[in-house]
């Protein structure tokens, strides 16, 4: 799918070059006009400087930041959605950010991620365990809803057992509270 899509962005960039070049500007300088711009863009050699048009591939990793982890998060802005206390209901920023990561994962079919859902310290290790199985869960099949195929998405709860943030209090609790997606 992707060379596809790095056909399409050489072709439609080429077309969109021909067109400009053909086009006729009625404002448009005179030739000497021309000449004497180029004299002052050029380098100190006097020679233009050669203006590098990237690569399909550049082109690819300019977009979509590349086929990894941290492809993924500089795309989305991040790799991990939060909730609310004792809830696994995404709140409509976390659909936002779910919607980028879907978009991210759509335009690399190849890669395959673990949804890894957590907890804060609050509450048994069964109870948090389960509602952490419910967390990764829920943003699977959001994920799903938005056309990533579910063979690519497994899921795990690591509970209140792995946090990102050790302390006590809101500041601390609302970090581990979590959705992770990880690039396997």
């Amino acid at each position: 799918m992707s060379v596809r899509l790095g056909k399409k962005i050489v072709y439609l960039s080429a077309v969109a070059l021909l067109v400009a070049a053909c086009a006729k500007d009625e404002n448009k300088p005179s030739a000497t006009t021309d000449q004497s711009q180029t004299a002052v863009e050029s380098g100190s050699s006097g020679t233009p400087d050669a203006v590098k048009t990237p690569t399909v591939e550049e082109q690819e990793l300019m977009t979509w930041k590349g086929g990894n982890e941290q492809g993924m998060i500089a795309y989305a802005g991040t790799d991990r959605v939060f909730f609310q206390y004792d809830s696994s209901e995404l709140t409509a920023h976390a659909q936002d950010t779910l919607r980028k990561q879907a978009d991210w994962l759509k335009h690399y079919p190849q890669i395959k991620v673990q949804v890894q859902g957590h907890c804060d310290e609050r509450g048994t290790r069964e109870y948090n365990l389960a509602l952490g199985e419910r967390r990764a869960t829920a943003v699977k099949n959001y994920l799903v809803a938005l056309g990533v195929p579910a063979s690519r998405l497994s899921t795990i709860s690591y509970g209140k057992e792995r946090p990102a943030v050790v302390g006590n209090g809101e500041q601390f609790w609302s970090q581990n509270r979590r959705g992770v997606l990880v690039v396997q």
